[in-house]
C-alpha cells in the first residue's frame, strides 16, 4: 500500500491558494500503487461500493451488457447488428454492410472516433474508462461481483488468501476460477460471433470438431485470453497495457471535469474523535477529511485520489460514493470528493468552454459533415473493370470491328438482388455480357467477362478511352456508376 501521507502544518495565507509545509503532493508518482519496492505484485481487494453512483453504473452495466451479448444475433434486414468479418473483408454495422471498396467512409468514421475521444477526454476526463469500456463494465459489473459472492467482500477475501488452504479455501476457489473460465468462454465466443457471425459459429458449436478446427482453436484461444484478464491480469490491462492513459495526460487541462479530492476543503486531514464538535475541529484547523482511507479501499487501481489526478484512475466514482457515505455519517455536506476541474476546486471558477475544446468540435463537425455526405452518395452496387489478361491485345471479327474483352467485378451492397446491364457512353461500339443476364444478389460479389466491340473508324489511335454506365434494368434512366478504361486497337 502507498504510505501514509507526510504530517501538514498550518496552512500558510501568503496567497488565495493554501499552501501547506512538508507535502510533498509529487510523492505518490514515485511508486506503483500495486507493487511493492521489490516490484512484486500487491494483490488488490476492492471494497463492494454503495452509493448513486454506483447504482446509475449499475444500470449502465446492465444495458451495455446485454447489447454485448445480443448484439451478433440482432437482425435488420437480415444482417447482424455488428459484425467485422476481416476474413472475408466485409463488415456490418447497424445491419448495413460495408466492403473494402468503402475505405473512405471507414477511414471517416475512424477520424470522428479519434477526435470524439479527443473532445470527451478534453471535457470529461476519463469517463470512457469508468463507465463504458468493457474491460470495467465485465470486470467490475459481472467478475468482480461474482467474486464478491463467492469469496466475500473485501476483507474476508485478504484474509482467505492469507490463510492456509483448508478444504473450504479449495472449494470457494475451484468454484471461482470455473465460474470464471466458464463466463470467459461465453465472452469469448460472443467476441467471435462479432467476427464470424453468429451463424458460423453456431456451425462450429454444432457440427464435429473436426470440421472446425481453426474456429475451434480460436474459441479456446479466446477464452483462455479473457480468463487471464479478468482472473488475473485484472486492473493492470488499464495501467500497464491501455494507451489510453497516457493519451487522457496530453489532453486533460486544469478545464477538465474529472474525479477530484477538494483538498482546500479536506486538509488537514485528522482523524474524527467521538467527543470532537465541527466548531472545535474547525477552530483546531482540521479539514473535512478523517483520513479514514474509504476512498482507497473502495479504488480498483488502488489509488489515493486524495494525491490529485492520476493515470491510473479510471473515474468509476466509488470513491466519490465512499467518501459521501461518510460525510453522511458525520454530518458534514457531501462532495469532498466529486466530479469538478482542477480550476473549479481551487479558485472556484465555474466550467467554460475553452478554445482548444471550439478547435476540436469544428473539425468533428467537418467530419460528421463529410461522414453523412458519403453514406448519402454510396451508390448501392461497386464496379470494377479491368482489361483481361490474353495473348493478344485485341481482335478482330469478320465485319471487321475490333474486340476487347475485359474483367467486370460487381459488389451489391444492399440486402436485394440488383439486375444490371452495361451501356457504353457514346455511340460506335457495343458492350456484350458474358454468360447471360447481369443479376448481382445481395451482399454478394459476382465476377464475369465483358466484350466491348468498336468500329476501328470510332477509334482515336493505339489507346482509346472510353466510359461504360451501369445501369439498373428497372431504372435505366441515370446510370448507377460510370466505369472509365481504356479500348486498344490497330494504330493508324
Amino acid at each position: 500500500m502507498p504510505p501514509s501521507d507526510p504530517p501538514l502544518a498550518e496552512p500558510l495565507t501568503t496567497s488565495d491558494k493554501p499552501v501547506f509545509k512538508n507535502v510533498d503532493w509529487t510523492d505518490f508518482r514515485d511508486h506503483l500503487a500495486t507493487a511493492d519496492q521489490q516490484g512484486r505484485r500487491m494483490w488488490l481487494y476492492p471494497k463492494d461500493p454503495e452509493g448513486r453512483y454506483t447504482t446509475v453504473r449499475k444500470w449502465v452495466n446492465i444495458v451495455l451488457i446485454t447489447i454485448m451479448f445480443t448484439g451478433p444475433f440482432i437482425r435488420i434486414n437480415g444482417n447482424p447488428l455488428l459484425m467485422m468479418n476481416i476474413l472475408e473483408r466485409r463488415f456490418v454495422i447497424l445491419g448495413q454492410v460495408f466492403w473494402p471498396q468503402d475505405l473512405p467512409i471507414f477511414a471517416t468514421a475512424m477520424l470522428i472516433f479519434l477526435t470524439g475521444i479527443a473532445i470527451f477526454t478534453a471535457a470529461f476526463g476519463r469517463l470512457w474508462c469508468g463507465w463504458t469500456c468493457p474491460q470495467t463494465v465485465m470486470m467490475e459489473g459481472v467478475f468482480r461481483k461474482l467474486e464478491f459472492w463467492i469469496e466475500g467482500d473485501h476483507h474476508v477475501r485478504r484474509e482467505l488468501d492469507r490463510g492456509p488452504w483448508t478444504l473450504g479455501k479449495v472449494l470457494r476457489k475451484t468454484v471461482k476460477h470455473a465460474v470464471f473460465l466458464g463466463l470467459s468462454f461465453v465472452v469469448g465466443n460472443t467476441l467471435l460471433a462479432y467476427i464470424i457471425g453468429s451463424e458460423e459459429l453456431s456451425k462450429i458449436i454444432t457440427d464435429s470438431p473436426t470440421l472446425h478446427v481453426q474456429g475451434l482453436t480460436f474459441m479456446i484461444l479466446f477464452a483462455l485470453l479473457f480468463y487471464g484478464i479478468f482472473a488475473r491480469f485484472r486492473e493492470q490491462a488499464c495501467t500497464f497495457i491501455c494507451p489510453y492513459g497516457r493519451f487522457m495526460s496530453a489532453l486533460l487541462d486544469e478545464n477538465t471535469i474529472v474525479v477530484a479530492y477538494d483538498k482546500r476543503r479536506g486538509e488537514r486531514r485528522e482523524t474524527l474523535h467521538r467527543s470532537e464538535t465541527p466548531a472545535a475541529r474547525q477552530a483546531s484547523g482540521a479539514g473535512d477529511c478523517i483520513d479514514c482511507r474509504q476512498c482507497v479501499v473502495v479504488c480498483p487501481t488502488g489509488i489515493d485520489i486524495r494525491d490529485g489526478t492520476q493515470m491510473e484512475c479510471v473515474s468509476c466514482t466509488a470513491c466519490i460514493d465512499a467518501c459521501d457515505n461518510v460525510m453522511d455519517k458525520i454530518k458534514h455536506p457531501r462532495g469532498l470528493i466529486r466530479y469538478a476541474s482542477l480550476n473549479g476546486i481551487e479558485t472556484g471558477e465555474p466550467l467554460k468552454v475553452t478554445p482548444r475544446l471550439i478547435g476540436y468540435s469544428v473539425v468533428l463537425l467537418a467530419l460528421v459533415s463529410l461522414f453523412v455526405y458519403l453514406l448519402f452518395t454510396r451508390t448501392a452496387v461497386q464496379s470494377t473493370l479491368l482489361r483481361a489478361r490474353s495473348d493478344t491485345l485485341f481482335q478482330q471479327t469478320a465485319d471487321g470491328k475490333i474486340v476487347n474483352l475485359y474483367l467486370l467485378k460487381v459488389v451489391n451492397k444492399t440486402h436485394l438482388e440488383i439486375p444490371l446491364s452495361l451501356k457504353l457512353e457514346g455511340s460506335g461500339g457495343s458492350v456484350k455480357v458474358m454468360g447471360g443476364a447481369l443479376r448481382v444478389p445481395g451482399e454478394k460479389l459476382v465476377e464475369t467477362s465483358v466484350l466491348i466491340e468498336m468500329d476501328p473508324a470510332k477509334l482515336t489511335g493505339g489507346s482509346t478511352p472510353l466510359s461504360i454506365g451501369v445501369y439498373r434494368e428497372d431504372e435505366p434512366g441515370k446510370p448507377l456508376e460510370v466505369l472509365n478504361t481504356f479500348f486498344i486497337g490497330p494504330r493508324h
